[in-house]
């Protein structure tokens, strides 16, 4: 069966070709690391990166890889970019390796007395200095008022300066529907929003939210176990129009269960 819109979640590595198929997800997403730390060590994955992507291929799976939490190439301060920028093109190497069709990566925000301008710029040189066939997807945040991707504005003005570096065809945009709802974007109208900015919505984390609109709170939960109404919810979604990852609590089955019997078909 062919379906308009890939659906998948974000799973443990070591585990990720049995989970997909527990859950009868098209496609997964994975830290190839602990998204705490610093360092990439061998995959997490019986056999390593030869195993790991004919598994993949053998079961129909894309893969998307999220980038450590730790990395904020926006940042000024030298002991927090310079690990960040080292990181990411490990990530993105290593990416490569196993086949992934984008790496998302958190916006990131520089400190209370920067000017946001230093940020969107750190995010140029950091795209300049990048060597990856892989996408790069840039992901809104919820919180923040000095983060990069919370607001419009922002991400407006951070791909302005991104569109200056070498490599800004390969980087495109992960839209979080917790994060834009917690974030105060107006989901009726956060799709077609960031298209207008960045041309391309390449990938979307399906999420409901435990906090309010505009709360600032990063806090996912199921569908339909949130505040974001379904409708908005759905609609979000189906506007995208791009593969989606759900990163829900617990079992995610229902929830994959619970958004394909509201897509269209």
């Amino acid at each position: 069966m062919v379906r308009m819109v890939k659906i998948g979640a974000h799973v443990e590595l070591a585990g990720a070709v049995a989970a997909a198929k527990e859950l009868a997800a098209d496609q997964v997403q994975v830290f190839l690391s602990n998204p705490q730390q610093w360092k990439v060590g061998d995959l997490p994955y019986e056999g390593g990166v030869d195993r790991f992507r004919a598994d993949v291929a053998e079961a129909g799976l894309d893969v998307y890889v999220h980038a450590p939490y730790v990395i904020n190439v926006a940042s000024t301060n030298n002991r927090i970019r310079i690990p960040s920028r080292k990181l990411l093109q490990t990530t993105m190497d290593r990416a490569a390796e196993v086949g992934a069709l984008g790496v998302v990566v958190h916006g990131g925000h520089v400190g209370e007395k920067d000017e946001p301008a230093k940020g969107f710029d750190n995010w140029r040189k950091a795209i300049d200095a990048l060597e990856t066939d892989v996408p790069v997807l840039i992901e809104n945040t919820a919180g923040g008022d000095h983060s990069m991707t919370r607001r419009l504005e922002r991400i407006e003005q951070l791909w302005a300066a991104i569109q200056q570096a070498d490599g800004a065809a390969k980087v495109g945009f992960c839209l979080d529907t917790c994060h834009a709802w917690a974030g105060g974007l107006d989901l009726g109208e956060a799709a077609a929003q960031v298209r207008a900015i960045t041309g391309r919505i390449d990938l979307v984390h399906a999420n409901d939210s435990r906090d309010a609109a505009g709360s600032g709170a990063d806090r996912h939960t199921n569908f339909g176990q949130g505040q974001i109404p379904e409708a908005e919810l759905v609609a979000v979604i189906a506007a995208a129009g791009a593969p989606v990852i759900c990163e829900t609590k617990g079992a995610m089955a229902p929830d994959i269960t619970w958004l394909r019997d509201r897509l269209p078909a």
